[in-house]
Order: structure tokens, then C-alpha cells, then sequence
């Protein structure tokens, strides 16, 4: 797909030398010695992360499952879709189906991708790519989390209210918002 015709073939950015600065069992932060497109000589800061998973969980009632939690980079509560990372070894919906169990307790009978590849969530500062699931016929599934930076709170909030969060503002996450745009637009 090409939106304009004088898009490159090939990264115009060069790279000297690449170091890891910091790793956590979440996270590495590595510097990149690089030359930009316009000939500057500098250094790239890349956030690595496994791939992000999300999944937008719908029951018979037609209310989307929520997951609250205090979220420390913007020093505020954030409400948002069951998310999580992948695990070594897991595949990305086995992923999901763990994360949509340990934060919300549930399970469901019918899965189906939202997006056909990964997506970006901020490609400026992270090599982070997501993938985005609905998930429907919902049933309890409880299973304990080892996460000890989560302590959650789950609710159920009607479609069109959820939407609508997204729309004004309450809702941030960009998992979620996206997610919750994509159900909508597949209802059209």
C-alpha cells in the first residue's frame, strides 16, 4: 500500500552501534548510535517489549469487561481492556486467553482477531507491536495472577457507554479505544 509515491525502499537511518541499557522482566531500553535522515549524528533510544495482547470482551448483555488499575507513568486510574504481554513459548491467542482469565476471571467460547496484523502502539519510542481479539460467549474462568504490580478491579459497562468513554476522553488507553472503535465498526 502506498500512500505517496517517494516513500524510501530501504530505512534512510544508520546504525553504528547498538547497547542495552536496562532490562526488567517487562522492558529493555537500548541506545542507538545512529546517523538520521537528514545526515545528523545521534542517539536513538528504542523501548523493547514482548508482543501486547488485548481483548475486547463482550457478554450477553452486549457490556464490555473492563479492568481498572492505577497506572504508575501517568499517575492516574486507567480503565481498559484485559491486556497483557505474551509469554516465552505462548502463542498469541493461548496469550490472551491467559490474560482475558488471570485479570477479568473469565473465559469465552468464540474468539475472532480485530486486526489482521500487529499494530504499532507507539512506534516512536517502542519496537511494541499488539494484536486485538473479541471474544464472546463469556464464562467464569478464574486463575491466579503472579503480577505483583497489579492490583485490579473488573467491571462490566454497556457497549455504548464503553464507546462512548473512548469518544470523550475518560477512556485513554489506546489498546482499548482502538478496540472498542474496531467491535463498532464491525457492527455497522
Amino acid at each position: 500500500m502506498t500512500f505517496h509515491p517517494d516513500v524510501p525502499d530501504s530505512s534512510p537511518w544508520e546504525t553504528h552501534a547498538t547497547r542495552i541499557v536496562y532490562t526488567n522482566p517487562w522492558m529493555s531500553l537500548r541506545e542507538d548510535d545512529v546517523t538520521t535522515p537528514t545526515g545528523t549524528e545521534g542517539v536513538y533510544g528504542v523501548v523493547s517489549k514482548p508482543l501486547a495482547l488485548g481483548v475486547v470482551a463482550i457478554d450477553d448483555e452486549d457490556r464490555v469487561v473492563l479492568v481498572g488499575q492505577w497506572r504508575y507513568p501517568h499517575d492516574r486510574w486507567s480503565w481498559e481492556l484485559p491486556e497483557g504481554g505474551l509469554d516465552e513459548g505462548e502463542e498469541p491467542l493461548e496469550g490472551i486467553q491467559r490474560e482475558l482469565a488471570e485479570e477479568a476471571g473469565l473465559a469465552a467460547a468464540t474468539w475472532e482477531r480485530l486486526t489482521a496484523a500487529p499494530i504499532a502502539l507507539s512506534n516512536s519510542v517502542t519496537d511494541e507491536l499488539a494484536h486485538l481479539w473479541l471474544a464472546t460467549d463469556l464464562h467464569p474462568h478464574e486463575v491466579e495472577s503472579d503480577d505483583p504490580t497489579e492490583d485490579l478491579r473488573v467491571a462490566r459497562v454497556p457497549f455504548d457507554e464503553a464507546l462512548a468513554a473512548c469518544l470523550d476522553g475518560r477512556i485513554e488507553d489506546a489498546m482499548t479505544v482502538l478496540g472498542l472503535l474496531l467491535v463498532e465498526r464491525r457492527r455497522r
